[in-house]
């Protein structure tokens, strides 16, 4: 799974020196190459053609699209400095509540300009928005399904995939489903452009983002789209206003605002190999840049995390074997879910109370047990406490892989646990006092 971050907010397209140092610097390997940051925002999209009270400072890329890559050249060498890739990039699009619906030819130029421009930066993928997102018209579907199909060749040409993404529209203030948003018709799209073009040349790109504004189920989403699935937008709002936020930042009342437990279920349900892009523009902007290392640093490990929680099924597919750490409620959410899948050889506890017994039908072992596991087997700390536990098969000089599991977002649930722990818990007290204890 990669994992990229756009660069919005956080690096200026003048001047990019140090906001591209402070994305390495946190751990950033891959930035998404943003012509719609760098070269022609959605802003400079919506006045074009209308006289602007202060003239811009240099030539638009909008009334000069052969414009578009110079001005991201700045950007792309400081990232080639910093070894940083740009494996997708995203075309200029209008904003999600543009009246205009006379700029398809523009929008069309600058697509082609950036298929060209994302070629020659050694991009694997190009996301382009339907042209008028924010517009309802009978006729935007066959219009962009036409558009597209001319672009086709220029794709191969360059050797581009072109991810097709879902969409708000605007009516009256309110946002609504846009063109892109109803997955099943995406994937139909997706399907009869690539059977036009003779090879897999079209994708999509879901923006988590707009599926939380749209109030749709991130998990159904992703189970029509399947394997057209190529990139997801990481972002956080709060389900009613368009933002762009550091994931699990949009909460209220502790819970967050988006829908993330259907995202994991279905990321790991069509097991996703593909790109996620965080998108932090609103975060990073509010944020001081004498602050903005320590915020970069985090947003690389809250993007480490989301593709730690999407990927977990194939971690558990990745060893022959495994044990888990811990006799408690985790472990009992494993055997539920994976238990049969992945079977531990056993569960081992801290706990000597436990040493002998049977918890959800693993045998508890001490922690020494562990020394004598094969190499290939690996210890699954099934406990909020992990890096203490971690630092315990540390000093103990354990080699085997060791790894987390989270019960935070199971593929299914179970209602059975506090009822199950309290028995447990009576059943303990009780021996307890037989013992005298």
């Amino acid at each position: 799974m990669n994992i990229l971050c756009a660069p919005a907010g956080i690096v200026s397209g003048e001047y990019p020196r140090q906001g591209t140092a402070d994305l390495a610097r946190a751990g950033f390997s891959d930035l998404l190459l943003d012509f719609a940051a760098f070269s022609c925002s959605p802003g400079e999209l919506e006045y074009f053609g209308r006289k602007r009270k202060i003239p811009p400072r240099r030539p638009p890329v909008s009334e000069n699209p052969s414009l578009l890559a110079e001005r991201t050249r700045a950007f792309l060498d400081t990232a080639r400095a910093h070894r940083l890739r740009t494996s997708v990039a995203r075309a200029p699009f209008l904003p999600e509540n543009t009246k205009r619906d006379d700029l398809g030819g523009l929008l069309e130029t600058l697509a082609a300009e950036s298929i060209r421009a994302a070629g020659q930066a050694g991009c694997d993928f190009l996301i382009v928005k339907p042209c008028f997102a924010g517009r309802r018209r009978d006729d935007d579907g066959e219009i962009n399904r036409a558009v597209f199909r001319r672009l086709t060749p220029l794709a191969k040409e360059s050797g581009v995939t072109l991810l097709l993404t879902n969409q708000c529209r605007d009516m009256n203030g309110h946002l609504m489903r846009g063109l892109g948003a109803d997955a099943e018709e995406a994937a139909a799209w997706i399907d009869r452009l690539n059977e036009a073009a003779g090879e897999e040349r079209f994708g999509f790109a879901m923006d988590l983002g707009v599926t939380n504004l749209c109030g749709q189920n991130a998990h159904d989403f992703i189970h029509a789209l399947g394997r057209r699935l190529k990139a997801v937008i990481l972002s956080d709002n709060d389900g009613s206003r368009a933002a762009s936020l550091l994931p699990f930042t949009a909460a209220f009342q502790g819970q967050s605002q988006v829908d993330w437990l259907n995202l994991f279920r279905g990321l790991r349900a069509i097991r996703f190999d593909g790109a996620l892009i965080l998108q932090m523009n609103d975060t990073a902007s509010a944020f001081s840049p004498i602050l903005r290392p320590a915020l970069l640093a985090l947003a690389k490990a809250t993007a480490d995390y989301v593709g730690w929680q999407a990927d977990m099924e194939n971690l558990l597919r990745k060893y022959p074997s495994r044990v888990l750490f811990g006799a408690g409620n985790m472990c009992r959410a494993y055997m539920k879910c994976y238990g049969e899948a992945y079977p531990p050889l056993f569960t081992c506890d801290n706990n000597p109370k436990t040493w002998g017994t049977e918890f959800c039908g693993l045998a508890v072992k001490p922690p020494e047990s562990l020394r004598e596991l094969p190499a290939d087997t690996a210890v699954f700390i099934c406990n909020v406490y992990y890096r203490e536990i971690e630092e315990q098969l540390g000093a103990m000089g354990l080699k085997n892989p060791i790894e987390y599991f989270s019960d935070e977002y199971m593929p299914s649930f179970h209602f059975d646990r506090l009822e199950e722990q309290e028995a447990n818990d009576e059943k303990a007290r009780r021996a307890d006092t037989k013992r005298g204890c």
